[in-house]
């Protein structure tokens, strides 16, 4: 019989079998590894390559695909609102604007005599003759402690007679039917980031007008990316592409709104909003109608389309003047050249530029005063006071808004008065802060790069001036102001 010794494997036999057990997980291992690095930085690659070398247009088709990479985007600012710059402490020149006369006359035309005596008999509180809403902000920041804790006065009602100088008389304004529409105006659903150039082409296809918005964006932002096209750039494209006129203006009412829709003048007018899944952004609108039985204004929107039966999207009068307020209340009407003289009777003081931008100012400054925490209100007394070429306390208003810590991060994507404002003064680093905030969020703004070269100009270094122009021209070569500060640099 055989010993069962015999039968067992042998000691070498063992030891080459685990030998050979042993290589493969080794390498398993190690192929393990290399895989997982491999997927950590493709995973890296992908997403350094979707923020840093994707335009957002292409990022924004990715996500319409796949949802989830939204996640991917650079992260927006902390609270979604514009980081606060170091500003001078001066809070009693930001009180004094709230007391500032409203006689405030242009450094650059002084008004006429009579014009100018009319306005010095208006009390230094008084308020425009306009049905301002008291629709209280949404998130209302908190007040700055020496502002908040100061007793501000009362407004009062502005004199029967300074109303009839300043607004259409009462008999004028009761004329306005209790509706009206403007029909004839063609849709256009905007394109990625073409809101400026498809809501003016709606305008114009009132006059006939049958160009589309990709021809609109072809001279108004060659450069998809752009965020930013101007009220002034809207109405510049409209004197020189078409056979009507435009005007911008600043500080508008919901009542002229009504009386331009009643009387055919197609107005733009420019917002903010917050759409599903989007933060706050500059948005334009085409007015189409008014009705004041449910207090609404009738809008075709390049975004959000022409709402029910194509009437256009309903939005009440108070939300209305709350998304318009953050632009200072800034409107485009679009005209036929035959029509100026009803235009011009029909805007009163808002023909004259100063005239609207004192408007502007005597209602923000109005707000201001009920509302101290309000941003917007801030901001748009700096912008008006810009326009009136009054820039150190356009400066002391944009210094307070900005104190807030409340103004939308995209805020100075669309409007450049501080920028003018802390320029003109001397405050360069103040310019320059806001220029890196700005570069930093979105760097295709040709406007940024230009204010850019004006510092630099300023500062003596002309060589980093003429490469701020040249790259704002590489993002628009439409962009006139560079083109002008190139020219004269060289």
């Amino acid at each position: 019989m055989r010993d069962l010794h015999d039968t067992q494997p042998s000691r070498s036999y063992y030891l080459k079998r685990h030998d050979g057990l042993r290589a493969p997980p080794k390498l398993l291992f190690w192929g393990v590894m290399l895989f997982l690095l491999l997927v950590v930085f493709g995973v890296a690659g992908f997403v350094i390559g979707f923020r840093e070398v994707l335009r957002p247009a292409q990022q924004q088709r990715m996500i319409d695909q796949l949802p989830f990479l939204s996640m991917l985007r650079n992260p927006t600012p902390e609270g979604g609102v514009f980081p606060t710059i170091v500003a001078p402490a001066n809070a009693d020149a930001a009180l004094s604007l709230l007391d500032m006369p409203l006689d405030i006359a242009s450094p650059t035309e002084a008004p006429p005599e009579s014009e100018a005596a009319a306005r010095a008999t208006l009390p230094a509180t008084a308020a425009p003759a306009t049905e301002m809403p008291t629709v209280a902000i949404v998130a209302m920041p908190t007040a700055t402690a020496l502002i908040a804790d100061e007793v501000l006065p009362s407004p009062t009602t502005l004199p029967a007679a300074a109303t009839a100088i300043r607004f259409p008389t009462a008999a004028a304004r009761n004329t306005l039917p209790p509706t009206a529409r403007i029909y004839g105006l063609l849709h256009q659903q905007q394109t990625w980031n073409n809101c400026g150039p498809a809501t003016i082409t709606m305008a114009l296809s009132y006059y006939g007008w049958r160009r589309d918005q990709a021809f609109a964006a072809s001279r108004l932002k060659p450069n998809r990316e752009d965020k930013n096209v101007s009220p002034e750039e809207l109405a510049s494209f409209v004197e020189v592409e078409s056979n009507v006129k435009a005007i911008v203006r600043m500080g508008g009412t919901l009542d002229l709104l009504k009386r331009l829709v009643a009387n055919d003048f197609p107005v733009v007018i420019e917002t903010g909003a917050m759409f599903e899944a989007y933060d706050w952004i500059g948005h334009y609108r085409a007015l189409v109608a008014y009705d004041d039985a449910y207090d609404v204004f009738y809008f075709f929107d390049s975004f959000l389309g022409v709402g029910d039966a194509a009437q256009g999207i309903s939005i009440s009068y108070a939300d209305v003047d709350d998304h318009w307020r953050a632009f200072n209340r800034t409107f485009i009407v679009v005209y036929e050249p035959q029509r100026e003289a009803l235009l011009r009777e029909l805007m009163a003081d808002y023909w004259n530029e100063d005239d609207a931008a004192l408007l502007a100012f005597d209602t923000a400054q109005l707000e201001a005063r009920r509302q101290p925490q309000n941003p917007f209100a801030w901001f748009n007394m700096g912008t008006s006071l810009v326009a009136l070429g009054r820039y150190q306390e356009a400066a002391t208003a944009f210094d307070q808004a900005n104190r807030t810590g409340q103004l939308p991060w995209r805020m100075h994507w669309y409007q450049y008065g501080a920028f003018a404002a802390y320029f003109h003064i001397g405050r360069y680093d103040d310019v320059m802060s806001l220029v890196r905030i700005n570069q930093n969020n979105a760097r295709e703004l040709e406007e940024t790069y230009y204010w850019a070269g004006r510092v630099q100009e300023a500062q003596g270094n002309p060589q980093g001036a003429a490469a701020s122009y040249r790259r704002a021209l590489a993002y628009n070569p439409q962009f006139d102001a560079a083109r002008q500060a190139l020219a004269a640099l060289n």
